[in-house]
This record gives C-alpha cells, sequence and structure tokens, in this order.
C-alpha cells in the first residue's frame, strides 16, 4: 500500500510540475456557466494583476447571474488551447474571434 501511495504522489508531483499556468491545478477560475454547461466557446481570457487570477469568458459582456467558479484543470479539460496564453503576465488579456483562431495578447487598460 505504501509503494501505491509514494507511486500516486510521485505522477501527481510530476503532472503539476508540467502545468503550464502560474496557479495550480485545483486554483479556483471565473468563468460563466454558459462555458461550462452549455458548451459556449470560451472566448476572452484574463489574467489580473490585483491577485493573479484568471477569469475565461465570452466575447460579450460577462453577466454577473452566469458567473461559475471551477478549478483551473476543468478549464483546460474544456478547452486546451489555453494553454497558449498560460505564459500571458498578469495585468494582459487574450481574445479570439472563434474556436480555432489565434489568441491575441495585450495588455490590459488599467492592467
Amino acid at each position: 500500500m505504501l509503494n501505491w501511495f509514494r507511486k500516486k504522489r510521485t505522477s501527481l508531483a510530476s503532472a503539476e510540475s508540467n502545468w503550464p499556468f502560474d496557479q495550480a491545478p485545483n486554483c479556483a477560475a471565473i468563468t460563466l456557466r454558459s462555458i461550462v454547461f452549455d458548451g459556449q466557446p470560451i472566448l476572452h481570457i484574463t489574467h489580473d494583476s490585483d491577485d493573479h487570477s484568471w477569469q475565461f469568458l465570452g466575447l460579450a459582456d460577462a453577466d454577473p447571474d452566469n458567473a461559475a467558479v471551477v478549478s483551473m484543470q476543468e478549464i483546460v479539460a474544456l478547452d486546451p488551447s489555453v494553454t497558449a496564453v498560460a505564459d500571458m503576465p498578469p495585468g494582459w488579456h487574450a481574445w479570439r474571434e472563434s474556436v480555432g483562431s489565434p489568441w491575441q495578447r495585450a495588455p490590459q487598460e488599467g492592467g
């Protein structure tokens, strides 16, 4: 049993060491219920400068009633393409026109 635990702990540590974001896989991320439950695409990502948190949104203004909190790991499972902007510094945002379009990046205004 102890050997199984050591192997499991080692594989988890290895997986986390390959994690591309500055927040852990189990860290909370802000997104929208329409993305998580209705399959709407992630088209806008922000990396907040104040607390280094991440938000994964659509292009339209987000309705607070549509907000959801999930793990970073769940976001990557929903859309692995978000890892392309994992190196984005805090205070920046990324957007794309549609799924499959390239991510564009820029500093956020006031960010």
